[in-house]
């Protein structure tokens, strides 16, 4: 069964967490991790700890659209955590959502990804997130509960910050 959670079950969810990363704040941080196999054709398969997903190329790089897209996957995890964080956020804030719609569209240029311009960027120009609100929270409450939502969601955050990554190699022999 599908139920909402009130605000004070998430605070009595998250006071316990939270303590402790006050108290041990080593805790609190922790590494994520992904990984993936080549597969057949030009295709990487991922396993997400729920389901498996076979990405491939897109069908504006030549790809046949049988497998996921790489830059789908990026827009999904960003709708992902902007929903449940737009969700907890309102939760937290006593602002009841009848319903939210989040979309988020991408704009690329695949002639610098296929490498026929090299004046063209490799990677989303722009990204657009939205959100269809069905509430009746008042305007100040609704710039609040997206203002948090921006600034608590992961995806939205390191999108927004472009972290350093470390890119490391290993060979293997057979």
């Amino acid at each position: 069964m599908n139920r909402t959670m009130n605000a004070e079950e998430l605070r009595s969810l998250q006071a316990p967490v939270k303590d402790r990363y006050r108290e041990h704040p080593e805790t609190a941080s922790i590494t994520l991790r992904a990984e993936g196999r080549i597969g057949e054709g030009i295709t990487c398969r991922v396993e997400t700890g729920k389901a498996l997903v076979e990405g491939g190329l897109h069908s504006a790089t030549g790809g046949d659209g049988l497998s996921v897209c790489s830059g789908d996957m990026l827009l999904e995890s960003l709708v992902a955590c902007a929903g449940v964080t737009l969700r907890a956020v309102a939760t937290a804030l006593n602002i009841q959502l009848h319903d939210a719609t989040i979309r988020a569209e991408g704009d690329l240029d695949f002639r610098g990804t296929l490498g026929v311009s090299k004046d063209v960027p490799v990677g989303f120009q722009r990204i657009r997130l939205s959100f269809d609100l069905d509430t009746d929270a008042s305007e100040e409450q609704l710039s609040k509960l997206l203002g948090l939502t921006e600034r608590y969601c992961v995806v939205y955050q390191t999108l927004s910050q472009s972290p350093k990554i470390d890119v490391v190699r290993r060979i293997t022999s057979r």
